[in-house]
């Protein structure tokens, strides 16, 4: 495979992610807001937990009208503020009231358009316009616009994207009808481990799921990813048959995995061991086979998809059935990996063994003033009067394993004695060149640099237990000591 191919495929992917990661970004900010829903859903519609006739009512305005409006409000507030999040809200009733399904996928896409177009506007007579008349120029211009594109919606777009979602929703039922659901996870997760799950999951399966939801109560697309047992499965195979690191750290991610919620816990041990995809396959087809089997499903997106989460979702009638995927998800996953650790385990402790030696040289190194790739970084900073005070964490959504590496590496620097410098973590989106020092996942850094391209990049393959760190710390006691010397 030539360079260019490989630079290719690479830009492809990076371009799926940040795809992934504008659709998510609409999306999670409102997860509350859905959460909220299907919890009225479950208790007051005809067959929830306590029927409610009068509170039931509820249930269409928000599926309607609030959460699209929500989606489209954040979209447009990420492309020109609160003025895009007006005229998107404003445009994208058109679409609502155009169609008798709800307009998730109208939402995402009426709501950022209409922003950038009113964002192009704007710049048409920016600076031409008289002093006291700014206020009437911005207010009628977005409101003559507003006006034109919610018609525009109302009448183009609201039919394409009811055929569109009519089209999608077909497929699914063609494939559940035929059991052929479960070849879904050979897609949906290798693209959880290549962080391209935002794009599936927010982008097709969250606004098939909803409309299914408003038809039948639930839906058994919210399990397709959110499904905790794969991952259960690969963590429990590496604390019984993996070595060294993987081994000893796998027992803690368990916890954070399946009770967090946060999948990305696991990726780093399927992407040490690309063979790991088998297991991750293997259980994400039996998790969905057996709810297909069961005719079980959730009631509203289960956000982080911890089984905690995903009970809460659960109709009173489909505990047995969802329980029983995450439980067979889990065992299949855990079966496939241990065969794949067992067959490997002499060549892993082999390795093991290196990388305990290739340790070892590394401090010998360090110990005769040789320093990582880290520390040079580090240090080059603090030679040319730039110390590094900000520390940022990205991740694709900012949320969840940036949250934990960001508080792993706190602990360290507050243990080291180390003060004035503040670790945050935030979705890579939202990185604004700020940041002295920022960390990412190895698969998420080139995204990071073209947000942030003077910051001082550092790549991680686990956000839990990276060496790096250490590194990191050590460079900012030595910058600590230059600085007193200076002083």
């Amino acid at each position: 495979m030539t360079t260019t191919s490989v630079t290719e495929k690479k830009g492809a992917r990076v371009h799926v992610q940040a795809f992934g990661t504008f659709l998510s970004g609409m999306i999670m900010p409102n997860i509350a807001a859905f959460i909220a829903w299907g919890i009225i859903t479950a208790f007051f519609i005809p067959t929830g937990w306590t029927p409610n006739e009068t509170l039931s009512s509820l249930v269409d305005p928000m599926i309607l009208y609030l959460l699209p409006l929500l989606i489209a409000n954040t979209g447009g507030r990420m492309v020109y503020g609160t003025r895009g999040g007006v005229i998107a809200s404003i445009a994208t009733m058109g679409v609502i009231v155009g169609s008798s399904i709800p307009m998730f996928i109208g939402a995402m896409i009426v709501g950022p358009l209409s922003a950038w177009i009113l964002m192009k506007v704007d710049k048409i007579w920016a600076g031409k316009i008289k002093p006291g008349f700014e206020m009437l120029v911005d207010n009628f211009s977005a409101g003559i616009l507003g006006f034109a594109l919610a018609l525009g919606a109302f009448f183009g777009i609201a039919p394409l994207v009811t055929g569109l979602s009519s089209f999608l929703e077909s497929v699914v039922d063609w494939l559940i009808t035929n059991g052929l659901l479960p070849i879904a996870s050979i897609f949906i997760e290798p693209g959880k481990i290549l962080f391209l799950n935002n794009a599936i999951n927010h982008g097709v399966l969250t606004p098939i799921g909803v409309q299914q939801v408003q038809e039948s109560g639930k839906s058994i697309l919210f399990l397709l990813e959110a499904n905790p047992g794969p991952g259960l499965g690969i963590l429990l195979a590496f604390s019984f048959f993996g070595v060294g690191l993987a081994r000893a750290s796998a027992p803690g991610a368990i916890i954070i995995q399946f009770l967090g919620g946060i999948h990305e816990i696991y990726f780093p041990y399927v992407l040490m061991k690309p063979m790991m995809l088998l297991a991750a396959i293997g259980g994400g087809m039996t998790g969905v086979a057996v709810n297909v089997a069961f005719q079980t499903g959730l009631r509203a997106p289960a956000s982080p998809g911890s089984i905690l989460a995903v009970l809460a979702q659960t109709p009173g009638t489909d505990f047995v059935g969802v329980i029983l995927s995450v439980v067979a998800s889990a065992g299949v996953s855990f079966a496939i990996g241990a065969v794949i650790l067992r067959a490997s385990r002499k060549k892993d402790l082999a390795a093991e063994n290196d990388n305990e030696l290739a340790a070892a040289i590394a401090k010998t190194e360090a110990n005769k003033g040789k320093s990582s790739s880290v520390l040079s970084n580090l240090g080059a900073s603090a030679a040319t009067g730039h110390a590094v005070k900000n520390i940022v964490f990205a991740c694709d959504a900012g949320m969840g394993s940036s949250a934990m590496g960001a508080s792993v590496l706190r602990n360290k620097i507050k243990k080291a004695g180390i003060e004035g410098v503040t670790v945050t973590n935030q979705a890579i989106a939202n990185l604004d060149g700020t940041a002295d020092l920022v960390i990412t996942h190895q698969d998420l850094t080139d995204r990071a640099r073209g947000k942030s391209p003077k910051s001082i990049h550092v790549s991680v393959e686990n956000f839990m237990n990276s060496p790096k760190y250490d590194e990191v710390v050590s460079s900012l006691q030595t910058e600590g000591a230059s600085e007193e010397v200076t002083k």
